[in-house]
């Protein structure tokens, strides 16, 4: 438990140094509760008219600020937190403007804006505007603007989620982002679907720039079941974007399609929906090792490391090119469809000196502030680096080490565990969809 009240922080010297992530986030949660306070002002007003915003991104006109969506934030003091895009260096004041029912009056607060540090030198970034709200209402809507002045009828309006919590009525969502490139790789997308059902998933969130008239087939067909929720991810009408995660001075302004920010709007899209959050990409499965599924490894990790809310699972590459010495799973019927047939890939590299493995994520949603793609920026409680003898993330992919000889590779079969079930359902859904 994070405190940041009074003089919890004074702590001593061999604490910091213990806890340095932990004493981060502190002085990052201080900053916001204490930097907000006593900026509001009231105005006489109107009766809350603005135009609501539908759209998942939406541009202020005039400021370089793209507003994804904002969210309930009361684990520190009573706020708003805004997810949002905007110039680092170029937006430097906004405010935040609540209409409070049933009297129409105007409270108006200046918003803190926190530009996440992971912008690997794109001039654009995930960004939080932390809004304090007035303490004698609990509003439903929130408009930003640049100014502190005007009339709030101008100002596109957005729905403040999370203000009613609910149970958890989903225990694993994993969230993609984002799905762009006239996206076909059709076959291994249902088979990273059928393996997340097999290992416990309920819900997984997309967001979708772009994909093929197939691919939108089989997403259709998984939206009706009720596993697939898209959020349309429009990012390339309003900025030029880059494929590549590492600014490479070529005029583009955010990396990879904005992953970042659609990671962090879904950590709180799910904050109070899923128990847990898993954040990786379409061609990537944590796939435990010890466990038959997700449930039964996170109740032991769980219990393990009972103050954790994050858990990292080590990345693996297993290259598409290199296959199976079988043709056990080299189905037929499947050559028809576009993609990766996973079950034929079943080496993976070997770590590479002097390399840390990049990590992906299975989170407590609520003990996130701020994520990253391979780590948790701010978060409550600590972050656990899970072996590889537990779990790790099957990545099916371009070689990484693609001159090593097949002989170097490593020999791992752990999805081959799962294959009766998942072939039965693949067939499923390619009767349903592609055949």
């Amino acid at each position: 438990m994070l405190l940041c009240k009074g003089k919890s922080y004074h702590v001593p010297v061999a604490c910091i140094i213990a806890f340095t992530s932990m004493m981060m986030t502190l002085a990052y949660l201080w900053t916001q509760k204490h930097s907000l306070q006593s900026k509001i002002t009231t105005q006489e007003g109107n009766l809350c008219r603005g135009e609501i915003a539908n759209n998942t991104i939406t541009a202020l006109k005039d400021t370089r600020t793209f507003i994804i969506a904002p969210y309930f934030d009361d684990r520190e003091s009573k706020m708003t937190r805004v997810i949002g895009i905007v110039h680092h260096k170029e937006v430097k004041d906004l405010f935040c403007w609540f209409c409070c029912q049933p009297d129409g009056e105007i409270y108006i607060s200046k918003a803190e804006i926190y530009v996440h540090s992971d912008r690997f030198g794109f001039p654009y970034a995930a960004t939080d505007m932390l809004c304090l709200e007035p303490q004698n209402c609990d509003p439903n809507f929130v408009s930003i603007s640049w100014a502190h002045k005007g009339n709030i009828d101008q100002l596109p309006r957005f729905e403040i989620k999370n203000r009613k919590v609910e149970t958890f009525p989903v225990e694993f969502t994993v969230c993609i982002s984002t799905m762009f490139g006239n996206y076909n790789n059709v076959l291994q997308f249902i088979q990273s679907m059928e393996m997340y059902k097999i290992l416990g998933v309920q819900k997984v969130i997309i967001y979708k720039n772009s994909c093929s008239q197939l691919m939108e087939k089989v997403l259709e067909f998984y939206i009706a079941d009720g596993t697939v929720e898209i959020i349309p991810w429009p990012i390339t009408s309003y900025l030029k974007v880059s494929p590549r995660w590492r600014f490479m001075e070529d005029g583009t302004h955010i990396g990879y399609y904005g992953q970042i920010t659609a990671l962090n709007d879904c950590i709180y899209r799910n904050m109070y929906r899923s128990k847990f959050v898993l954040l990786n990409d379409i061609d990537e499965i944590i796939l435990p090792i010890k466990h038959p599924h997700w449930k039964m490894m996170m109740s032991s990790l769980q219990e393990q490391n009972p103050g954790a809310g994050i858990f990292l699972f080590e990345n693996h590459i297993f290259p598409k090119t290199v296959y199976a010495s079988t043709d056990i799973f080299n189905i037929t019927s499947w050559n028809a469809v576009p993609g990766v047939n996973i079950l034929q890939h079943i080496h993976r590299e070997p770590d590479r000196k002097h390399v840390i493995n990049p990590k992906k994520m299975i989170v407590n949603p609520r003990k996130v502030v701020q994520t990253s793609v391979h780590s948790v920026l701010h978060a409550y409680g600590d972050s656990v680096n899970v072996p590889i003898d537990i779990a790790l993330v099957y990545h099916c992919r371009e070689a990484l080490q693609g001159k090593l000889p097949r002989e170097s590779l490593i020999r791992d079969t752990t999805l081959w565990k799962y294959n009766s079930s998942l072939i039965m359902n693949v067939n499923k859904v390619l009767q349903k969809t592609v055949f």
